[in-house]
């Protein structure tokens, strides 16, 4: 199975990802590219390191959205994904993307959706909303992406409990080592060894 990687940050997810599919973790799977829409990120220093393709294709290097989104769409095809994984990238994934690639499409979100997701639920925003409710547990969820926001079929979800004295930071951190680096790797097995099949809205009808 052939993934491709998006990224905007440090890269710890791909990292994990890239950890998995060397020592057998993951199996059946090549990483044939990472995408970053940001220079000068970690994440495309991890992709160098471990000899993988990566590159930038950034929204700030075209006139309008609209250009982006048909160069990120024909930048996607060059590289024939079976697998597009969506590991912390902070960009909208444009509807023809979703439309040309239903079903092949991942994310990892940094809480127990549908508690604190949806649009503006990003980064350490997730998890300051999380503290202010104050919730005793969160945790990671891997799930395909549909037309909406954090709205597809959910895949894995692993729980993390909220400690005493937590900040935004501490809590990103502990569901990142905790969940997010374990259930991401096992989501993207679970699909390359045939274990986990996405079904359409229309294929739930029938």
């Amino acid at each position: 199975m052939k993934v491709l990687v998006l990224v905007s940050g440090g890269g710890t997810n791909l990292q994990a990802i890239i950890d998995g599919v060397q020592d057998g973790t993951i199996q059946n799977t090549e990483i044939v590219g990472v995408i970053s829409n940001n220079y000068g990120v970690y994440s495309l220093e991890r992709a160098e390191k471990a000899g993988i393709k990566n590159e930038v294709i950034s929204p700030k290097d075209f006139p309008d959205r609209s250009s982006f989104n048909k160069a990120f769409l024909a930048k996607l095809n060059e590289y024939e994904p079976d697998l597009i994984v969506l590991a912390g990238f902070l960009v909208v994934i444009p509807e023809a993307v979703i439309d040309k690639y239903e079903g092949r499409i991942i994310n990892i979100h940094p809480s127990l959706i549908p508690s604190f997701c949806g649009t503006g639920y990003y980064g350490l925003k997730v998890h300051q909303a999380a503290l202010e409710r104050g919730v005793k547990v969160s945790g990671a969820t891997v799930h395909f992406v549909d037309a909406g926001t954090d709205t597809g079929p959910i895949i894995l979800q692993k729980a993390v409990y909220v400690e005493e004295g937590d900040t935004p930071e501490t809590l990103q951190r502990r569901i990142m080592e905790e969940a997010e680096w374990k259930i991401l790797p096992e989501a993207i097995n679970l699909i390359a060894t045939g274990k986990v099949v996405y079904k359409s809205p229309a294929d739930m009808r029938n």
